[in-house]
């Protein structure tokens, strides 16, 4: 990398670096950049740094030319700019403006300083002008991303999710499955999946990444070896991709529909979320009915009730007591979220757990969803009216359809004595009811 990336050192005032902002030839959101992941202490604390002429990091800048015109990438320092961006309210940060408490003399007292407070007394050079260390870098992109993930390797630290991120920002799978996080944001923020902190780290970019990667490998996956795998390669083509994100986004609406009080039990963790996601993508493919109210009730009293169990056990081993004998089930799942939760084993295990609990509460639909010529004809010849069972209009064998009494899509079976004739406009009206 030495070899490949240059190197210039020098300084830069803040209003030069504002200035730049505004012109758009400083872009803080480059592709291999993280969320921001400053509190807004943090930022209160640097501002004031500045105000007493503390000494503060570089800056690191990749230094290219987009359409001729000099552009910056914010490599490092991100967090550090846009602070200075939102105390100034400058366009694109006004609502995120900030105070400080500060002193501009020796004697002068503490007090709440805002931007506009700090202009009206005339102390606005002292952040105007203040300088930044800056490191320019121009080479490779591949090599300043290996730059951004070596610098970002100290302080707080990259996670996982971060790391991907900046180096397969380019992947049509990681741009998917980002797009599908941010709508699903909200659910995990609701159900307790995951917290704040975790999604600004970018955690529920990698959980949805899993739950796809799942998907298309058709069973649980190793977290640690399979998602750089199939982010950053061309283990998945766009076909296979779309009909998996697609998959993964109506899971998550079933289990929304299915479990409202998610966010009571255990289940809301991600390591068993996890888990319970592949347990009902499985019934789904098994063509298992997942919309009946009265079953989903008692899916989530059976979900409640495991998780109840694995959280007493836990509490017992805490007090050195012993697992009871019918408290086994409990016992046995309670052990494959104690160490490598996210090894395919332990996954597996879990599983098939979740499934020994709630996997023979759901009817499955006929394989069969049409009538058969035969079965056409018969019940066309046992109606004796040759009337829309729902209309009464006068059916002829070119213009009559058949229904199913009890919906297929609710447990119907497609036979002789679950089904009707009915006019076209009648059967499309009535759906699924």
């Amino acid at each position: 990398m030495i070899n490949t990336l240059n190197f210039e050192y020098g300084d830069k005032t803040i209003q030069e670096l504002v200035l730049l902002f505004n012109n758009h030839q400083l872009n803080l959101e480059p592709g291999f950049q993280r969320d921001s992941v400053w509190t807004i202490n943090d930022r209160k604390k640097f501002i004031e740094s500045i105000f007493q002429n503390y000494p503060i990091p570089s800056i690191f800048l990749y230094k290219r030319s987009d359409n001729g015109k000099l552009t910056y990438d914010v490599i490092d320092g991100k967090q550090r700019l846009e602070s200075i961006l939102m105390f100034q309210g400058v366009t694109g940060f006004k609502g995120m403006r900030f105070s400080i408490k500060s002193r501009f003399g020796p004697l002068d007292e503490v007090i709440e300083w805002s931007w506009k407070r700090v202009q009206q007394k005339g102390h606005e050079h002292k952040l105007m002008s203040y300088k930044i260390q800056t490191v320019d870098i121009s080479g490779e992109l591949s090599d300043i991303v290996d730059l951004f993930v070596r610098i970002n390797s100290t302080g707080k630290r990259l996670t996982g999710a971060e790391k991907r991120h900046a180096r397969f920002f380019f992947s049509p799978f990681l741009k998917q499955a980002s797009k599908l996080a941010l709508r699903e944001k909200e659910f995990f923020l609701k159900n307790r999946i995951l917290s704040p902190s975790q999604i600004s780290r970018m955690k529920h970019v990698e959980l949805v990444c899993e739950l796809i990667a799942s998907i298309h490998s058709e069973g649980p996956i190793n977290k640690k070896t399979a998602l750089d795998s199939i982010i950053g390669g061309q283990s998945i083509n766009a076909i296979s991709l779309k009909r998996c994100v697609g998959e993964c986004h109506r899971i998550l609406n079933i289990i929304r529909k299915m479990f409202p009080a998610l966010h009571t039990t255990r289940f809301a963790h991600s390591v068993d979320f996890y888990s319970l996601f592949l347990l009902v993508w499985q019934l789904d493919k098994s063509r298992c009915i997942l919309t009946n109210p009265r079953r989903n009730r008692q899916a989530q009293v059976l979900l409640t009730w495991l998780s109840n169990g694995v959280d007493t056990v836990r509490q017992q081993l805490k007090r050195t007591e012993a697992i009871k004998p019918e408290q086994r089930l409990f016992g046995d799942y309670f052990l494959t979220i104690q160490a490598q939760t996210d090894y395919i084993p332990q996954r597996k295990k879990r599983g098939e757990i979740l499934g020994q609990v709630l996997g023979g509460l759901f009817e499955k639909k006929d394989a069969h969803r049409s009538f058969t010529i035969e079965q056409r004809r018969l019940i066309w010849h046992s109606d004796e009216l040759k009337k829309c069972a729902k209309c009464g209009e006068r059916l002829t064998w070119n213009n009559f359809t058949i229904d199913h009494i009890r919906p297929h899509s609710r447990g119907g079976k497609t036979s002789m004595d679950n089904a009707k004739i009915m006019c076209r406009q009648c059967n499309s009206k009535k759906g699924a009811k």
